[in-house]
């Protein structure tokens, strides 16, 4: 890991080239269930065009001045999706439905849970070996929470949702450990749900990431937000489940504070935990300024020392047109090392 202070990093999307994907597929809505529909490429070439983006993507982080970088998730229709519907115990094909993480009607197609949720071969290891042999950067690589996935799917099976979260934990438990043997230097939790369902969170919430994390001695970090700026424009200026946090076994927090504008105040609730900063609005087009950057690590700054800050973008970067996505991450380490410049 490198040693300087105020690393930059990415939460874990990037956007994915046109020739890749339909965008207009992808901004109907997160997929839960498998979307085969959003390719544009045949499935026999598929792979290794995915290959082909992800280089794309981690030589722009390169060229932004990352430090530490992903693959930008090229391979996966949705954050979510590649991992949980790659386990046992779902029914895919007649999918149940939920409303989403704002309410209403019940309409989002999600995994039907029909038996016991086991974990039965690596998901995603060949994805961090790849993205290990592409990059002298270190590499983090992100994996769906098990509170989010239990929240995602329609359960059948378990007569608690608890228990249900709790064995979803145990595949993600084994999936992180392969993540670490293939490679990864920082396996990141997705946990947007926690945000969204505050009070079933406070009841088994941090039971199940410590158990998706048991015995795991690799850097943890856990991304935590309100969800796309594409899909969530007004969006509340605090979190309903956060210093509940500093209980759990992750070392990295990720939150949102650019687009919320969140009172960086709560960041002293989480006295032991490394924070990754926020820093861009995914909501608006325009580019940060590196001084806007700046200001908003410095007010960091104010309640963390620099040795426990990382910056970052709100959330994945999916959503954006790339161009713009690369100009924002240009800006956030300008912007970072400018800081760093009076540190020094």
């Amino acid at each position: 890991m490198p040693t300087q202070p105020l690393l930059t990093t990415v939460v874990g999307s990037y956007p994915q080239p046109d020739w890749l994907i339909d965008r207009r597929e992808l901004g109907h809505g997160v997929p839960r269930i498998r979307a085969q529909n959003l390719w544009r490429v045949p499935q026999d070439l598929l792979q290794e065009a995915q290959d082909d983006a992800t280089v794309l993507a981690i030589r722009d982080m390169e060229q932004a001045g990352i430090d530490i970088v992903s693959d930008g998730e090229a391979r996966r229709e949705s954050y979510s999706n590649r991992f949980a519907t790659a386990l046992e115990g779902l029914d895919l094909e007649d999918p149940g439905f939920i409303s989403g993480r704002g309410g209403g009607a019940a309409t989002t197609p999600v995994p039907r849970v029909t038996g016991p949720i086991r974990r039965v071969r690596p998901v995603q290891a060949r994805d961090v070996e790849f993205l290990r042999a592409s990059t002298k950067k270190t590499i983090k690589v992100t994996v769906p929470g098990p509170f989010t996935m239990a929240q995602q799917a329609f359960n059948e099976f378990y007569a608690d949702i608890k228990d249900l979260a709790l064995d979803y934990a145990a595949a993600v438990n084994q999936e992180v450990h392969r993540l670490f043997e293939a490679g990864a230097d920082v396996v990141q939790l997705d946990e947007p749900w926690l945000q969204a369902r505050p009070d079933e969170a406070k009841r088994y919430g941090v039971e199940a990431i410590n158990r998706a994390l048991a015995g795991v001695t690799g850097v943890t970090a856990m991304h935590i937000c309100f969800g796309y700026a594409v899909m969530v424009k007004d969006k509340p200026g605090r979190y309903s489940f956060l210093e509940e946090l500093e209980d759990c076994v992750v070392r990295q927090i990720s939150i949102e504070t650019a687009q919320p504008k969140l009172d960086l105040s709560i960041l002293a609730r989480l006295p032991s935990k490394t924070v990754i900063l926020g820093v861009l609005d995914l909501g608006n087009m325009d580019i940060e300024t590196p001084e806007q950057v700046a200001a908003r690590v410095r007010e960091a700054l104010r309640y963390l020392p620099p040795e426990r800050l990382q910056v970052a973008p709100d959330c994945g970067m999916k959503y954006l047109p790339r161009r713009v996505a690369f100009e924002k991450l240009q800006a956030m380490t300008r912007g970072v090392a400018m800081v760093r410049e009076t540190l020094a």
